[in-house]
């Protein structure tokens, strides 16, 4: 965010500036990048919903099994978009809703609103 302020804008970082690079770094407006968004569009486009094998979601993101389990699948379950199941990975209505909300086809989170 530093440098994004000092070499685009005046140095100052507020909320614009906040704004701005987050858009850019393709952060939406609850955190999630593109591969957040991958995870939760594979399981409710591709599998309907689930449930389905981290393994599977893993090959249809193109991330390592342990990568999807230990650095993206926390914080999706903390803000309750998937839950693992014993037959695997299930989008809750929320997670539901988030994919179906305003993102284009590219998978672009549009503005990142704080």
């Amino acid at each position: 965010m530093r440098d994004f302020a000092l070499v685009r804008e005046d140095g100052t970082i507020d909320e614009r500036t906040a704004d701005l690079a987050l858009t850019m770094l393709g952060i939406d407006s609850l955190g999630l990048d593109n591969v957040d968004r991958k995870i939760i569009s594979v399981i409710a486009h591709d599998f309907g919903g689930g449930p389905v094998g981290v393994k599977t979601i893993a090959i249809a993101i193109g991330e390592e099994v342990r990568t999807v389990e230990e650095v993206y699948e926390p914080y999706l379950i903390q803000i309750g978009f998937i839950k693992r199941t014993p037959q695997g990975r299930d989008i809750t209505e929320a997670g539901r809703r988030h994919v179906g909300s305003g993102m284009d086809s590219s998978g672009d989170p549009g503005q990142f609103r704080l």
